[in-house]
């Protein structure tokens, strides 16, 4: 059986790019705010992080090489082979390659006359913007507080200071943009607060400009709060292990070693490494020597520190709070907990659900269509409804409308309404469930159907031996103890080959089996070949079976299902007589079961598995809240199945099913039902199923690395209530979707109408622009909090929270009066 494994394994000209943080991972969320006239040659990478903060270092706009390399620099200075455009705006910023020739000489004639290192400096400082917007706002007050003398000079005076601040910077990304190709909403802030400039009112665009600034700096706030930020994770990724020296095959006792600091990358399988206290486990690793007291709540949310003792296995990344441990590293890095789902987080951000596939598809021909409608408004206008085309102290003109249309009707707003997927997933995130991409949760949401693998999925997994029983072959029949047929006995004999079979296994009725062998004088059994039949077992050739008749010999063994080991009978007679006496077996039919072939000699072992607990509410709140369809799809007999069902509350089974009987259930549940199913399981007879399932739900603290590989989502925790808390953050997900697309049309609509007909200046399009956006934003973070399945729900909890806190004030009034007395 397979070993246990956490293992599994835009184009867009405007992006928001948040302050670059040493070692943080990139986390893509493509905006469609731009309104391409040549489309970008490559996708443009967008890196954010959890926190709000500034940059310390200068981030330089550069020139892309024709041969550039797909990686950041660090570093302050320049490199010349890998340059890169970066717009900030406050604390956000915009990454453009510049590869076109115009880009280039623009940057070449910017940098030497010192545009590009003003523009840095004004970028970096958060306090600059600020203080660019109260100029603006002193000046726009002057005419009511200051003496009618000096208004003008003061307005000007805090003009003349306040718009270098916000327009250096803005101009220089607007001509970037538009050397290259570009006219996205950078362009057209751009272009509206000059034309305003020029059209004699400064204070106005000055103004657009602080306050768009100001926006995106809200803006990126509460998306940095929607995102999982995995620095915390990677921070506890150490650049070094302590290697033991191992002499001579021995490793030393804790108390006197010999260790050099090796990169952990190099770190290989079955090396021994030193933990003290305070360090980080470098890779996945089992204990060697000593303990300790270890948390892994930075990885799967488990508040409770653990106890880690010798034999106990400890994954990479977790932090050692107190003891000193030898461990033996069990995986390399690259596949170790801790870079698995560093990846996993990543591909999750990077996988796009299919809104954003759509509004990328919907933004270019939206682009257009508002391009030509805000030409036709510049041009036509004065023809059609008598505007001027300047504006005029009595009327708005054409142009200065058209520019209100592009900047109103600019799909900032659209661009964000997928931010709801992101704060899903980090939600699911601090409750130790990862997801493998955000279109997971649109199909979560259509599912109306979930299916439940058995073992170790509703029951614990943990099953134990309690009977082992000869039936056929053995000298003396299946109802008797039998001590002359095999040596010592035909007990011990069964334990010790299955046992020696299973060493190594991942699967509960594997484990079990060696878990019961451990301790017991069981003679010594090789296997010199395997072959595995998922779902069904395992066969092997052994050496070291003896009897009382014939000496040690290669023989052959099988285990399995009692289907399975019949199977290989090539006589009906023989493989009738075996299930007759497997239906009449002295212990009954209500234990798991697994069937031991050797030489045409039958063992049977009777196993025993309990539900897991909370399980049955778990089922209750699927079938009632969610109101899905629930069954079990299970390779055990229908007396064990039907067992664990009635205690959990399911009332559709299917039993003895092999993987392709799984795989055949999935498919044709889910075309005659309608909807898509949820398949739930760990095991490796799982992964057919788990593949074909519209969506596959694994406990992967045990889950086989196969059934992880094809799974959409891993539950950490082991916790199988993290099922419904997935359905219902997918339902409340696609809500929240449905709300921001509604939130970002209403504003567009009302941004752009009013502007259109002249009744809004450029500021207040501006401010309703960026004021949907933010309200987007704001209603994606609501995602973090903890789903419900209707408002009657959450009426109810408020309820019960309330009576709680009343009886909680009522239970001290008491007390104290008592106290008193």
């Amino acid at each position: 059986m397979e070993p246990a494994a956490l293992t599994r394994s835009s184009s867009s000209s405007s992006l928001t790019r948040f302050p670059y943080r040493r070692g943080l991972a990139t986390l893509r969320l493509p905006r469609v705010n731009s309104f391409s006239i040549l489309p970008p040659k490559t996708p443009l990478p967008l890196r954010i992080s959890a926190s709000l903060s500034l940059p310390r270092q200068s981030i330089r706009p550069r020139a892309v090489e024709d041969h550039h390399h797909d990686h950041h620099h660090d570093s302050e200075q320049d490199h010349h082979n890998n340059h890169h455009h970066h717009h900030h705006h406050g604390c956000c910023s915009v990454e453009l390659k510049a590869e076109s020739k115009p880009q280039k000489a623009l940057f070449g004639f910017a940098k030497a006359i010192g545009w590009v290192r003003l523009a840095n400096f004004l970028r970096e400082h958060l306090h600059l913007c600020c203080s660019s917007a109260a100029l603006f706002i002193a000046a726009a007050a002057c005419p009511y507080f200051a003496p009618k003398p000096h208004v003008k000079s003061l307005q000007n005076a805090f003009m003349i200071v306040g718009f270098p601040l916000v327009g250096v910077s803005a101009s220089l990304d607007a001509l970037m943009d538009i050397a290259g190709g570009k006219v996205n909403i950078h362009v057209l802030m751009a272009l509206a607060a000059f034309a305003s400039v020029f059209m004699g009112n400064a204070l106005e665009g000055g103004l657009l400009l602080a306050m768009f600034n100001l926006a995106h700096i809200a803006e990126e706030f509460f998306t940095s709060r929607s995102m999982v930020d995995v620095k915390e994770l990677k921070e506890s990724n150490p650049d070094s292990a302590l290697l033991i020296e191992v002499k001579n095959g021995n490793v030393p006792n804790i108390s006197d070693l010999s260790y050099k600091s090796v990169p952990v990358h190099s770190v290989e399988v079955g090396s021994y490494i030193l933990v003290g206290t305070g360090e980080i486990v470098p890779v996945d690793c089992e204990v060697y020597q000593g303990s300790a007291t270890i948390t892994i709540e930075h990885l799967t949310g488990e508040v409770k520190p653990l106890e880690a003792k010798a034999g106990d296995r400890v994954p990479g990344g977790a932090r050692n709070l107190d003891g000193r441990m030898i461990v033996k590293a069990t995986k390399a890095w690259n596949e170790s907990t801790l870079n698995r789902i560093v990846q996993l987080t990543e591909e999750a951000h990077s996988n796009k659900p299919k809104l954003q596939r759509w509004l990328d598809e919907f933004g270019e021909n939206y682009s257009k269509v508002v391009v030509v409608l805000s030409l036709a408004i510049a041009f036509l206008g004065p023809f059609l409804f008598k505007w001027p085309f300047l504006s005029t102290t009595a009327c708005r003109g054409s142009v200065y409308r058209a520019l209100g249309l592009m900047v109103a009707a600019s799909p900032c707003a659209l661009a964000v309404a997928p931010l709801a997927y992101a704060t899903a997933i980090s939600s699911c995130a601090k409750k130790g469930i990862l997801l493998k991409g955000a279109q997971v949760l649109d199909a979560l949401a259509s599912c109306h159907t979930v299916a439940f693998d058995k073992t170790g999925t509703l029951t614990t997994g943990g099953l134990t031996c309690k009977a082992i029983e000869p039936i056929y072959g053995h000298h003396g029949g299946n109802n008797q103890s039998v001590i002359t047929c095999c040596v010592p006995n035909c007990e011990k004999e069964a334990l010790a080959v299955a046992a020696a079979m299973e060493k190594g296994t991942t699967h509960p009725i594997g484990r079990a089996v060696v878990d019961h062998s451990v301790g017991k004088d069981l003679p010594s059994i090789f296997v010199e070949s395997f072959e595995y039949f998922p779902g069904r077992g395992l066969t092997a050739t052994v050496n070291g079976v003896e009897s009382i008749s014939e000496e040690s010999r290669l023989r052959k063994a099988s285990l399995g299902s009692i289907e399975f080991i019949t199977s290989l009978f090539k006589s009906e007679d023989e493989s009738k007589q075996i299930k007759d006496a497997v239906n009449a077996s002295l212990y009954g039919k209500d234990f798991v079961h697994a069937a031991l072939s050797v030489d045409h000699k039958v063992t049977l072992i009777h196993l025993e598995d309990q539900p897991r607990p909370g399980v049955a509410g778990v089922i209750a709140e699927l079938k009632s809240w969610a109101q899905l369809r629930v069954m079990m799809l299970t390779g055990d007999h229908d007396s064990s199945a039907w067992r664990v069902a009635n205690a959990v509350g399911i009332s559709e089974v299917y039993c003895n099913l092999k993987p392709e009987d799984k795989l055949n259930h999935v498919k044709n549940i889910a075309r005659d039902a309608g909807g898509g199913l949820i398949m739930v399981g760990e095991g490796i007879n799982d992964a057919p199923a788990l593949a074909a399932a519209t969506v596959g739900i694994v406990l992967a603290q045990r889950a086989s690395a196969t059934a992880i590989a094809v799974a959409d989502i891993l539950l950490l925790r082991d916790n199988i209530t993290g099922v419904p808390f997935c359905v219902a953050k997918s339902r409340q997900t696609t809500s929240l979707v449905k709300q921001n697309v509604a939130l970002a049309l209403t504003s567009i609509f009302l941004a752009a109408l009013p502007s259109v007909l002249g009744f809004l200046p450029l500021w207040l399009t501006v401010l309703l622009h960026e004021g949907g956006t933010l309200l987007v934003c704001l209603n994606s973070v609501r995602g973090l909090n903890d789903p419900s399945w209707s408002w009657k729900q959450d009426i109810a909890h408020l309820i019960n929270k309330l009576s709680s806190r009343e009886s909680t004030s009522s239970n001290n009034s008491l007390s104290s009066v008592e106290t008193a007395h």
